[in-house]
């Protein structure tokens, strides 16, 4: 018997039809080979070499390295004994499968993967998302990056889904990037077959976004910000497209109940009884995930869709952080990663027990204590010294200069319907008594400052965000292993820009008939200004205001008096802020926007540029799936899958139903286009339906503007860094305690001076290394800013001073081996006269047991 259960022996049958092991043959009757073994129990091992033939692209397979690869298919533990005559058969039957027919795999698609990094500057800059002024990035909680897919018909369509680690996308990024892929490969990526994501951090850089309203906090437009997205989403896609192959695409889906709950109970139960009697739950729960699966190399990676915030780090954050989603991506990514062996992280992870896949590669070391603590005492800290820029790309743990000639596992979590989703799923409590907050205002005696969402980490926020992501991480693993539909079909899409400001609907009428209605210029109601419970705003703004008052009104009128035809589109929103009408210097929001369907099979990914609520998103999916399975051509059938990419393309904020609207908490109030927007999003989502499925084009509708010549930016430049005399950059500035010894648990804690962090934002590199001694003398990277782990802190004396220092914090992991280490900083430094050199520093050595 093969494979065997922790509790009890038994045979295993592995789901069917996913190809399990994957071998391509020179057989003509498949170009890919896979078998599903259905075997039992209790397998020996031994380390004598077995050759069990060839696969194209990959060595000679040794016998216990067929039992790694089986270990990591099947995902069960395996047992190491002496070989039996029994095992023996099992591989002979192997062997004999191996070099037969096989079972065939459709593989009717094109598939590439690609992956860079977006980490924008980690100081001075405004976080996009709370719009809170003293939110400003001062360091790296771990890195942002694009993750992009491309799924093609080998002589027909493609699209391509870009998921990004940011707060949004934005229509001038969308616009640069497709502009430079019609330099670069003509019309075969438009923007009519690209669509470009953004997850909701809410802990990453602003000032990329082009319209007034959304770059204000940042003091205007950030160039840095701008282009490390414009290049990262640049270079996924390139990455992407050079890595096209056959391969096969699977669907699955499945249910987290304890990653997200509705921050707005009230507004949602304004919706019909009768409509939400068809639902479970207040929000969405479902996660729908896509397996790719190259012909040769096997799995290459794995996107989904689940509706929940990146509001786990709180509005006070300064670290960039991916948040839940990003974190989630991390811990797949390392899981798929980790040297062969996943078994382990199907299972529960404590606290400490984050996916590595690097430590396992280094031998534990041998020597005894006392010989490690002379080891590590013999490496002092040295002084900074200059390096190439190259330096902190080369020596990451993750660096490209060091990967094999393969695939590189690629794994999203995208945005879904998360506009009324928070993460923090233990309520909302009162900061000063500890209560429950007001169920209708989310006020804590009259006042919204101090009602806070808490996560399940409470109160660190890091914890939060590590267990929000493991959740979905843990069901994206439990899917991705079990994933069997296949897609089969066309690859297609259809897209069309539409002008909301004055968009005309039509409703059907109680009793029969119809009336048209219109959409509105943008505008944001007075709770806008409260926030949410994620985070909220200031002053006397509360959440379910439908009434507005004097002062404020007062105050907005400085700005734009809204005309009365625009209060009474909006009503019963009360208008803080026109920013539809408002034009100086340049728009203020947005009025064209982009609307997009993609399709992968049975496939159906709805792009939409904001935040729908539950029950939104709800409405839209069973719109447009009724227009696709009631086609005369059956394309579609009650399987189909219909997904909403939320934040995508472009943003405006967010889309109530109708009955949220009147509530007007914050996601009613930030509704910018009126009470009929999500009708109208309805309303021409199914037209692009339909045109989907009668095969007819759509008009493309009126082009966005492009505002890159007109964004003013006051974010001052880095003028100069300095240490004092006599110190380097790099130099340490608080050490480890000389001869040092740490726990696995514990937490090493250096600082170095250091210089401004945008002088270089480290694009594919780390501004913070934790390295293992392997050996006498050469340092191994085991940890970066890329992980969950190490922190990178920036700070400076004070907002003028020259002098600044870099505070590099590591939780050790419990998976960490016994061994020296060491803390490595790299950094670039900006003279008087405008030069950049670049530097690195490192501890002194310390031992952890």
């Amino acid at each position: 018997m093969l494979f065997a259960s922790p509790q009890q022996n038994r045979t295993f049958i592995p789901p069917f039809p996913p190809p399990y092991l994957y071998c391509t043959t020179t057989s003509p009757f498949s170009s890919t080979f896979y078998t599903s073994l259905s075997l039992s129990l209790s397998l020996s091992l031994s380390l004598s070499p077995l050759s069990t033939g060839k696969c194209k692209g990959s060595p000679d397979l040794h016998y216990f390295q067929l039992l790694d690869l089986m270990k990591s298919v099947f995902h069960f533990p395996v047992k190491f004994q002496r070989p039996s005559a029994g095992l023996l058969l099992w591989i002979a039957l192997l062997l004999l499968l191996q070099n037969g027919k096989g079972v065939l795999s459709d593989s009717n698609y094109l598939i590439g993967l690609g992956s860079c990094d977006i980490t924008g500057p980690a100081a001075d800059v405004n976080m996009m998302g709370y719009a809170n002024t003293e939110q400003i990035a001062s360091g790296v909680h771990f890195r942002l990056r694009a993750r992009a897919f491309i799924t093609a018909e080998p002589n027909g369509n493609r699209v391509v889904f870009v998921n990004l680690d940011a707060c949004m996308a934005s229509q001038l990024v969308t616009i640069k990037v497709i502009e430079r892929l019609k330099a670069r490969y003509g019309d075969l990526y438009t923007e009519k077959n690209v669509a470009i994501s953004g997850i909701h951090t809410h802990a990453g850089p602003g000032g990329y976004l082009q319209y007034v309203v959304y770059i204000v906090t940042s003091l205007g437009f950030v160039r840095e910000s701008f282009d490390v997205i414009v290049n990262g989403i640049e270079k996924s896609i390139i990455r992407a497209h050079e890595s096209l192959r056959p391969g096969s695409v699977f669907v699955n889906k499945g249910e987290i109940v304890n990653a997200g709950v509705n921050r707005s109970p009230s507004a949602y139960l304004n919706n019909p009884a009768a409509e939400r009697s068809k639902y479970k739950y207040d929000g969405d729960k479902e996660m729908t995930l896509l397996k790719f699966i190259d012909n040769e190399w096997g799995p290459v990676g794995s996107f989904n869709w689940f509706a929940t915030h990146g509001t786990s780090m709180s509005r006070t954050n300064g670290l960039i952080s991916g948040d839940n989603k990003g974190a989630a991506a991390r811990f797949m990514e390392d899981w798929f990663d980790e040297d062969g062996d996943r078994t382990k992280h199907l299972e529960k992870f404590e606290a400490s027990e984050i996916p590595r896949r690097v430590s396992n590669i280094i031998p534990v070391a041998r020597e005894t204590h006392h010989e490690l603590l002379e080891l590590a005492a013999s490496f002092r800290s040295p002084s900074g010294k200059l390096a190439t820029n190259i330096l902190s790309v080369a020596n990451r743990v993750r660096s490209a200069l060091r990967q094999v000639n393969k695939p590189r596992f690629v794994s999203a979590f995208c945005q879904s319907n998360c506009g009324d989703v928070s993460p923090n799923v233990l309520g909302a409590f009162c900061t000063d008594t500890g209560l429950p907050c007001d169920f209708n205002q989310s006020t804590c005696g009259g006042k919204n400052e101090l009602c806070y969402g808490r996560g399940p980490g409470y109160p660190d926020e890091f914890e939060s965000t590590r267990i929000i992501g493991d959740r979905q991480f843990q069901k994206a693993v439990d899917l991705f292993s079990r994933a069997s539909e296949q897609l089969k079909g066309k690859v297609d899409y259809r897209h069309a820009y539409l002008n909301f400001s004055n968009l005309e609907v039509t409703l059907p009428k109680q009793g029969g008939g119809s009336e048209v209605v219109k959409t509105c210029p943008a505008a944001m109601g007075f709770a806008f200004a409260a926030g949410t419970t994620d985070g909220p705003g200031a002053f006397d703004f509360k959440q379910g205001d439908d009434k507005g008052n004097a002062f404020w009104r007062l105050v907005r009128n400085l700005l734009k008096t809204p005309s009365e035809e625009q209060v009474n589109c909006q009503h019963p929103k009360p208008i803080l802020l026109d920013t539809g009408e408002m034009k100086q210097p340049y728009d203020w929001a947005p009025s064209i926007l982009p609307i997009q369907m993609i399709r992968i099979g049975q496939l159906v990914i709805l792009s939409v540029p904001g935040e729908f609520t539950t029950m939104a998103g709800r409405r839209l999916r069973d719109a447009v799936k009724t227009v696709l399975t009631s086609g005369g051509n059956k394309e579609f059938n009650s399987n189909v899958h219909i997904v909403i990419a939320g934040l995508t393309n472009t943003y405006s904020q967010y889309v109530t139903t109708f009955e949220e609207y009147k509530i007007q908490r914050y996601e009613g109030a930030s509704t910018l286009y009126g009470p009929h927007t999500l009708s109208a999003y309805i309303q021409e989502f199914k037209k692009l339906a339909q045109a989907l499925v009668n095969g007819k084009p759509v008009e493309s509708g009126p082009q966005p503007p492009d505002l890159l010549d007109k964004q003013i930016s006051l974010l001052t430049p880095v003028v100069v860094d300095a240490t004092p005399i006599g110190v380097n950059f790099g130099d340490v500035s608080s050490d480890v305690p000389k001869n040092s010894t740490f726990k696995r648990g514990g937490m090493v804690t250096v600082t170095f001076w250091s210089a401004c962090p945008r002088n270089d934002l480290m694009t594919e590199g780390t501004f913070a290394l934790v390295e293992k001694l392997h050996g006498k003398d050469s340092w191994d990277p085991v940890y970066d800013d890329d992980d969950f782990c190490l922190r990178f802190k920036w700070s400076r004396p004070s907002k003028l001073s020259a002098r600044s220092h870099a505070t590099i914090e590591w939780r050790i992991p419990e998976s960490a081996a016994t061994g020296v280490y060491r803390i490595r900083h790299f950094g670039a430094s900006k003279s008087l006269f405008g030069s950049i050199r670049h530097f690195t520093g490192s501890s002194s050595a310390f031992l952890v047991t």
